[in-house]
């Protein structure tokens, strides 16, 4: 009746929650949100059946290639780590989790110290001041983190293959990178657009599909995470496709590293990354997930005005230097799965 929203999201170094509701419902909304945050009920029944949900993800994602993939990786990666264990849960410890549990993590962890808000909407400072009060004054001052160390990938490389009856293989690469207040960031943003990350536009792309026709999608990204950073990306292809996506894969990555990007790649990779900021901020929930953002990654209250400039300053020299510092093809870590042909494990 009061058609408003509330989701929350479990993440590797954060939960986030979003909350939407109309001006005229906005406090009898609130009072519910209040109500979620500070006295929540994990009654028997709804906690049997949210297990019952995950357990039934879980069985999915022990069939799903992608899933696992991701998850041998990680655990390769960050062995003895928490970035290494699976983030939606295992069998044994999504059946172990009671109401006590969830009522004790949430008192850990839900206080005022560690809590970032943004708000965009029909509101002004004033009221919102008194609206952020209300609803988040009655919370504890200072959380119970547990310390969580700092981490680097596995040093060395190393190649995991996991067999699957599927007619195509599955493949995530990945080694370590740099964090986000570092000054290399934004190089190396860029650079990651001109290399996998740019979609049709980018190297991989070009000379995996484009150039070859060894798989209908190549990617690359950067992660990083508030304990660990990565640069990472994957590739989905037949079976007997898979190593010499791979191997292309490895040239571009040295290629890159060796030699950086052309005038010509580097001038459209800053033309579509900042044009197509303002995508960013069309909807309150977009300019709302940037300003949260914004905040979780401690940068400057005047980025969104520094954004654009900061990736246009970027020269081939930065993204060369950065290429060297992050494109170590000898210690990428591979994870396979499905029944490649030609590649051992």
């Amino acid at each position: 009746e009061l058609a408003f929203r509330m989701r929350f999201q479990a993440g590797r170094d954060t939960i986030s929650a979003s909350f939407q509701t109309l001006t005229q419902y906005r406090d009898e909304s609130l009072k519910l949100l209040k109500l979620a945050l500070t006295q929540p009920r994990f009654d028997d029944d709804a906690a049997d059946r949210m297990r019952r949900q995950l357990l039934s993800d879980l069985a999915f994602a022990a069939k799903d290639p992608n899933r696992i993939a991701s998850e041998v990786w990680s655990a390769t990666a960050f062995p003895d780590h928490p970035y290494g264990r699976p983030p939606r849960g295992s069998l044994e410890s999504v059946t172990s989790i009671q109401p006590a549990d969830l009522h004790a993590y949430r008192k850990r962890v839900f206080a005022r110290d560690n809590l970032k808000v943004a708000v965009v909407g029909d509101i002004d400072a004033e009221a919102l001041g008194k609206l952020l009060d209300d609803v988040f004054g009655d919370l504890p001052a200072k959380s119970d983190l547990s310390q969580i160390p700092d981490v680097k990938p596995v040093s060395g490389g190393a190649q995991r293959v996991v067999r699957m009856p599927v007619p195509q293989s599955v493949a995530l690469f990945g080694m370590n990178s740099i964090k986000r207040n570092d000054d290399d960031f934004i190089p190396a943003f860029v650079m990651n657009h001109i290399l996998g990350g740019g979609g049709f536009s980018s190297r991989l792309m070009e000379e995996v599909r484009e150039k070859r026709g060894l798989a209908y999608s190549v990617y690359s990204y950067l992660q990083p995470y508030d304990h660990a950073a990565i640069f990472a990306g994957g590739v989905a292809t037949q079976n007997e496709k898979i190593k010499e996506s791979l191997d292309v894969i490895r040239a571009e990555l040295k290629r890159m590293a060796e030699e950086g990007p052309s005038e010509e790649e580097l001038k459209n990779s800053k033309s579509y990354l900042t044009g197509s900021y303002a995508l960013r901020f069309d909807t309150n929930a977009k300019i709302a997930q940037q300003l949260l953002g914004i905040q979780l990654d401690n940068l400057s209250i005047n980025y969104v005005d520094e954004r654009n400039g900061l990736i246009e300053a970027v020269t081939i020299d930065d993204i060369k230097r950065v290429a060297k510092r992050i494109l170590d093809v000898d210690g990428m870590i591979v994870t396979i799965v499905g029944e490649p042909q030609g590649v051992p494990g």
